[in-house]
């Protein structure tokens, strides 16, 4: 197949205005759209050597490989739109690139979705993200663990360290390790994870308190004696993970 072009004053005359479209569909994406490729044909056929012509065959393939793309870019808009339909009520994270080239986080639940210009944006606190800035969608659930590991580790840092222990704190203490006790196995095991030196301190301070009951020979009716330590199955004291106490009378 052959190609010619125009020729004025034996200089090649470019077609700026079809180059200029082109230029504006190749940055408008990373690869090429069905406007720059039915542009190309035409421009194929405008320009071909009527001495060579085309056959109706290459067209037919060219057309053929059109109606493909075309068909896998609307089966991506479809796909795309149902991706994000299904993240209405979630917790997402995007990451937001501003005019400055500065990347900001935005977390929060999506109230809906719409489309516009062929893009698909997720409203978050009365505010549109394109979906294309989509980070990770996280679990309620794991929000809400990791939320609380959080505050229990400001919780434990409040308290005083082992060496300044006294019998004084007995009180504040046991009202977090049944407070501990009263989590989930989740949370527990986000506190392990997220927090272990707060588990630690928490254990630390249980053990010592023990330490300093017996040695004052104070009745330790709460029960901070036995088992009284976190040990391997994230247990605080000689409660279990459900809260159910295995301490005997």
């Amino acid at each position: 197949m052959s190609v010619v072009v125009p020729v004025k004053d034996g200089k090649i005359v470019e077609n700026t205005a079809s180059q200029d479209s082109l230029a504006t569909d190749r940055k408008s994406g990373s690869s090429m759209d069905k406007e720059a490729f039915l542009q190309l044909l035409v421009a194929q056929m405008k320009y071909q050597d009527p001495l060579e012509p085309t056959s109706n065959t290459e067209y037919i393939s060219q057309l053929a490989t059109f109606s493909s793309l075309e068909e896998m870019q609307n089966l991506n808009a479809t796909m795309t739109t149902q991706q994000a339909t299904n993240l209405v009520g979630k917790t997402v994270i995007m990451n937001v690139t501003s005019s400055t080239g500065a990347t900001n986080v935005v977390q929060g639940k999506v109230d809906f979705v719409v489309k516009q210009n062929n893009k698909v944006y997720l409203s978050i606190d009365d505010e549109l993200y394109n979906i294309d800035d989509l980070d990770k969608v996280v679990d309620d659930e794991y929000l809400e663990a990791l939320e609380m590991a959080e505050d229990f580790a400001k919780v434990i840092d409040e308290l005083p360290n082992v060496k300044n222990l006294r019998l004084d704190d007995k009180d504040k203490l046991e009202t977090v390790r049944k407070a501990y006790n009263t989590l989930t196995t989740y949370q527990q095991e986000m506190i392990a994870k997220y927090c272990p030196e707060a588990l630690t301190k928490l254990q630390e301070l249980i053990a010592k308190m023990k330490e300093m009951t017996d040695a004052a020979g104070t009745d330790t009716d709460d029960k901070t004696d036995g088992d009284d330590k976190v040990d391997g199955d994230d247990k605080v004291d000689g409660d279990n993970k459900d809260g159910t106490s295995t301490d005997s009378k």
